[in-house]
């Protein structure tokens, strides 16, 4: 008998070992379907995750324009016919969402401006992107425009910016109106998060497939936590408000483009410029829901009580979306801008 070589006995042991995973057993049968199982499922989620993708593209695309200022480029889209008002859109928008906040009324026979903010889709991110340089950027949108004189309104974060706009250009706002104005007047961010929320909300915030998963399987936390409305005044909503909320929930994707945006909002509510509301001299109207999770009817009532001569509406229930109380809403809006003493848009 001779003795086997090193070789050889090195690759006698290799097939000693990988004996067991040629011969077909019940226990590699069920690895391999498994392996394959997630394979099939991974290329699936791919396949929709990249279509949902495609289409949030889609969706922003064709509908604005884009214009050079001193800030940099301004994304804006003009919808509707009749009167028009200067909407600014909140957290996790751009034009798109200021649309669809305002549909209602463009149906009640207004137009709008409805431009992206500092950081938001196409919008140019400059290196001081305060409230006070968005307001500044605004006046300018407005003169490339040939717009003198126009209402303006801010939903949620879009507050500050409107705020800004009445006190710093006073001629060019001829009335106020702001929606559940997540404005933080207090100095103390409504906005309470555990440091593990903060960082789960900021991961997302930068992933268009994280959010997107987010979307598919954990939908009713995000309408918790990022529209700050309670999922069950959603389940209960008509139909057409349950597509609603839907729509401005799904219009966050891609969230990629609307990243450097959303965070610079989270700062401006951590640290927010002090605002003499006494100065607002414009008619302005303040609307707010008493359940919103941002806190904003708060806000709503520090706001009213100082703005001279303001006018204040909240709804008991509807959360940060204003469930349940869309048309209302825009119809106390459009109200508003026909009484005496709010002048219309004026163009040069």
């Amino acid at each position: 008998m001779t003795d086997e070589s090193p070789a050889r006995a090195r690759t006698s042991r290799m097939q000693a070992i990988l004996a067991p995973w040629r011969r077909p057993s019940r226990l590699t049968g069920l690895a391999a379907g498994t392996a394959g199982a997630l394979l099939v499922a991974g290329v699936l989620i791919g396949l929709a995750f990249s279509a949902d993708r495609q289409e949030a593209e889609r969706r922003t695309s064709g509908r604005s324009q884009v214009i050079a200022t001193s800030f940099g480029k301004i994304e804006f889209a003009v919808a509707g016919d009749g009167p028009a008002l200067l909407m600014i859109h909140g957290t996790g928008g751009g034009y798109d969402q200021a649309l669809t906040f305002t549909a209602a009324l463009r149906r009640d026979g207004h137009s709008v401006i409805a431009p992206s903010r500092f950081g938001y889709l196409r919008s140019d991110f400059p290196d001081d992107a305060s409230s006070e340089r968005q307001a500044d950027a605004l006046a300018e949108l407005l003169d490339r425009l040939g717009i003198e004189r126009i209402p303006v309104a801010g939903g949620s974060a879009g507050a500050l910016s409107a705020l800004q706009f009445a006190l710093r250009h006073p001629t060019r706002c001829s009335a106020l109106v702001l929606v559940v104005p997540a404005a933080n007047v207090s100095g103390s961010d409504p906005v309470k998060m555990t440091r593990l929320q903060e960082f789960f909300v900021r991961q997302m915030a930068a992933s268009d497939l994280l959010f997107w998963i987010g979307l598919k399987v954990r939908r009713e936390a995000m309408i918790k936590t990022l529209l700050a409305t309670e999922p069950a005044l959603v389940r209960n909503a008509s139909d057409d408000e349950r597509r609603r909320v839907d729509r401005i929930l799904e219009e966050i994707l891609p969230v990629s483009l609307r990243t450097r945006g959303m965070l610079n909002d989270a700062k401006l509510a951590g640290h927010p410029a002090a605002v003499d509301f006494t100065k607002i001299t414009v008619p302005t109207l303040v609307i707010s829901v008493e359940d919103d999770r941002f806190g904003t009817a708060a806000t709503a009532r520090d706001i009213a009580a100082a703005v001279p001569g303001s006018r204040l509406l909240i709804y008991p229930s509807g959360g940060h979306v204003w469930v349940g109380h869309d048309q209302d809403v825009w119809s106390e809006v459009a109200h508003f801008l026909q009484e005496p003493g709010v002048v219309a848009s004026r163009t040069r």
